[in-house]
């Protein structure tokens, strides 16, 4: 604030922000009055008091401005995670020719599933930008573009799913924010393989036909369809809602052979029947 010789009246908002500058001045018939009554004494008064205003208001005032850092107010607790806002630099990296390139629809998950188990053994953090796919070996790196806003993210996968159909893949929660998918919930989208470890045509494939919470139940369709397509088997998944037992049919070492016994799968028992990895 500057330096004045004046009485200032300073309203401050909650934050330390200066709202007015209202400042106290004499009207004009105030100052005519005093101007007829300036006879020595009167005059000499005036002096003494003119100083002492002065020496009272002449001095800078300094206004401290709440740091902008972030940091949480008295009685309220930040969050134990947040998104970073910023996706991983492998974001940049061009597409690996020849690899995987897949077009559908994404969806995304968070709450209940945060800090659960996910499938490759980690424990899953929504803000963090990774992603489950049914078939893409877990660590490989994907460029998530979104077809409507022309958006891109980078994500690791980590997880296996989503298991609905006409859907290839689930976002975090930080990672949908990032190209536009936690309103509508879903979004057209394009998947680049830009990095990993592992060939993501190589490895060996099956079909999941059904998931259970009575495991005889899940039993009973194993036996039915390992005597028409050959080894089946049931898996347990530790959901939100409770324990699922899933059956799972085949080992083909390509994931078009998964398709095709896929096809035929849901022919044998009109229900869903997705392509699944394996092996990690």
């Amino acid at each position: 604030m500057r330096e004045v010789f004046c009485l200032p009246i300073i309203a401050e908002n909650d934050g330390g922000k200066i709202e007015s500058d209202h400042r106290v001045s004499l009207p004009a018939t105030r100052q005519s009055s005093l101007h007829r009554l300036r006879s020595r004494p009167y005059f000499l008064f005036e002096v003494a008091v003119a100083l002492l205003l002065a020496c009272g208001c002449a001095h800078r005032t300094q206004i401290t401005q709440p740091p902008s850092s972030g940091t949480s107010r008295p009685g309220r607790t930040a969050p134990a995670s947040t998104p970073s806002g910023t996706p991983p630099p492998a974001e940049r990296m061009p597409a690996i020719a020849g690899q995987y390139v897949e077009e559908g629809v994404a969806s995304w998950y968070g709450d209940p599933f945060n800090g659960r188990r996910a499938a490759n053994g980690e424990i899953y953090d929504m803000y963090q930008f990774t992603a489950a796919h049914r078939t893409l070996p877990f660590n490989s790196i994907v460029r998530v573009t979104n077809l409507s806003t022309g958006k891109q993210i980078q994500v690791r996968i980590t997880d296996r799913g989503p298991f609905v159909a006409n859907r290839i893949i689930d976002l975090s929660l930080s990672a949908a924010r990032a190209i536009d998918v936690i309103g509508p919930g879903t979004a057209q989208v394009r998947l680049e393989v830009v990095g990993g470890t592992t060939n993501p045509t190589a490895g060996f494939f099956g079909v999941q036909v059904g998931a259970f919470l009575q495991k005889d139940n899940a039993d009973r369709l194993r036996d039915r369809l390992a005597a028409r397509f050959g080894p089946a088997s049931v898996v347990p998944y530790d959901s939100p809602n409770g324990i699922f037992y899933r059956v799972r049919v085949g080992r083909v070492p390509s994931e078009d052979a998964a398709s095709q016994l896929a096809t035929q799968l849901h022919d044998e028992t009109h229900s869903s029947a997705f392509v699944i990895r394996l092996d990690p």
